[in-house]
């Protein structure tokens, strides 16, 4: 379609002005710069059908790993660093996609045919690995041709549903943080990419939390959104994960609840939300999904959709007192989905708990609800020398209490050694299969007992691969600070 009118242009512009000359008229032109003229147009036509031919059948050879948060407009991005070595703090994950992905940074606006290029070259790259690894899905050169027209006409594309379930299935098997993608294939995707306004997000969030968690056998499952558009920002889930506890500061310097969501949960109050009249330790923070129409929207989750299990201990009937109890389907809600150059900001998904990640992190954790001083008390323990291993006997009893609580209240939850010794399984067979399996060894080995597990013996491949879930840092801002919001 661009090609013709060129040629024509190509041929009649001399001619024309040739003509003139002869004519006797006051055109400042002459033969030889005619003949220039001629040969720049005729060599604009020829680039222009080359660069369609290499985007139809070939693509660009350069790699985008997604869509930055917006503003006023979309923001552009870099390529996925291959992350720190040390996290300073890691948050709960599910034992099956990770709770906190990798880390990477934000970018200003940037716009023009580079951002196509590189959504094209990531298209390509994702649409080759799709057929080779689903060889029934038909020719990759119709699929390819007809994605490249869309980028060209759109800046985008839409995944077919088959595309969408194999990309946020590799996404989680590509994920350098997550010790549980042995069970990547059994992944279940909602397709939800046409649910964009606030409230619809939210009650889709709820729908999730219930079939997820499916009488207590966890199902592995993603909730994916409205994608990232030129013309359209896509919706964001302020938390970090669908059901969080709060946190509020007390008078004397000491936080009720997870300290870590302290922040969080007064950014909250002043929006609005109202806690409960007798504020407790584990009182359910509320959802936050904001789009660029309405703002950030506050939804009280309702109390069909969140299951929590208490926790008791098998031998130390006192544990039970302390009245704790952790919520049973670990939903990451503020990830960024990235598939093919297409970014899903708004994409929940949820694997079943790992027990260090609520007995050695969430209620272990100094910062956290900081509860091996007082098990150690009430356990009689000797606290006034580290070298007595008292921290190390009461966090064992945590983590007993948290197995054995999740297990006799038929609740989906492994423990750290079993959770090992699958992951090097996985590994093996992603191996034969002839892929890579990146792995942050600074998470994949447990919070608790690490060397008595396999995969602390090892080193591992840390590179980054696509499709991925991916944390930008306004997202991460968010789900501790309250704000600010993604769009203003």
């Amino acid at each position: 379609m661009v090609i013709l009118p060129l040629a024509v242009v190509g041929l009649a512009v001399p001619g024309t002005a040739v003509g003139a000359v002869e004519l006797g008229w006051n055109v400042p032109t002459s033969r030889p710069a005619v003949v220039v003229l001629s040969l720049a147009i005729l060599f604009l036509v020829v680039r222009v059908c080359a660069r369609q031919l290499v985007a139809v059948h070939a693509g660009e050879q350069l790699l985008q790993v997604g869509d930055r948060p917006w503003r006023k407009s979309p923001r552009a991005g870099r390529r996925a660093s291959s992350g720190p070595g040390r996290v300073r703090a890691r948050p709960d994950h599910p034992v099956k996609p990770p709770d906190q992905p990798v880390s990477r940074p934000d970018s200003e606006p940037s716009a023009g045919s580079a951002d196509l290029e590189m959504v094209r070259a990531a298209a390509k790259e994702f649409l080759e690995l799709f057929h080779a690894e689903n060889p029934r899905a038909g020719r990759i050169g119709p699929r390819i041709a007809a994605v490249m027209r869309e980028i060209d006409l759109t800046g985008t594309y839409w995944h077919t549903a088959e595309e969408l379930s194999f990309g946020a299935r590799v996404a989680w098997r590509n994920n350098a943080r997550c010790i549980g993608r042995l069970y990547w294939r059994s992944l279940q995707v909602r397709d939800l990419r046409t649910v964009s306004a606030a409230g619809d997000v939210a009650r889709h969030c709820f729908d999730h939390l219930r079939v997820a968690h499916n009488g207590g056998k966890i199902r592995p499952m993603i909730s994916v959104f409205a994608p990232e558009t030129p013309t359209r920002p896509a919706p964001r889930i302020w938390n970090e994960q669908l059901i969080r506890y709060a946190g509020y500061d007390q008078p004397d310097g000491r936080v009720l609840g997870d300290p870590r969501y302290r922040a969080f949960t007064s950014e909250l109050i002043q929006r609005g939300w109202r806690p409960p009249e007798l504020p407790g330790a584990f009182d359910v923070l509320p959802l936050v999904v904001e789009t660029i129409e309405e703002g950030p929207r506050i939804f009280q989750l309702p109390a069909q959709a969140v299951h929590e299990v208490p926790l008791e201990h098998p031998e130390l009937a006192w544990f039970a007192d302390l009245g704790l109890r952790w919520h049973a389907v670990p939903v990451i809600s503020n990830s960024r989905l990235v598939i093919g150059g297409v970014s899903y900001p708004a994409a929940p998904f949820n694997g079943w708990y790992m027990g260090t990640e609520i007995g050695a992190r969430n209620l272990g954790d100094s910062d956290r609800y900081a509860l091996v001083p007082e098990v150690a008390e009430r356990m009689g323990l000797d606290t006034s020398d580290e070298a007595t291993l008292w921290r190390d006997r009461a966090l064992v009893e945590i983590n007993r209490a948290v197995l054995h609580s999740f297990g006799v209240n038929g609740v989906s939850i492994t423990d750290h050694h079993t959770e090992s010794r699958r992951f090097l399984i996985h590994l093996e067979r992603e191996e034969r299969a002839g892929r890579r399996c990146p792995a942050d060894w600074s998470w994949i080995v447990p919070p608790m007992s690490g060397s008595q597990t396999p995969v602390f013996h090892r080193y591992y491949d840390a590179e980054n691969l696509v499709p991925n879930f991916f944390a930008d840092d306004d997202a991460a801002c968010r789900a501790l600070q309250g704000g600010p919001p993604a769009f203003r």
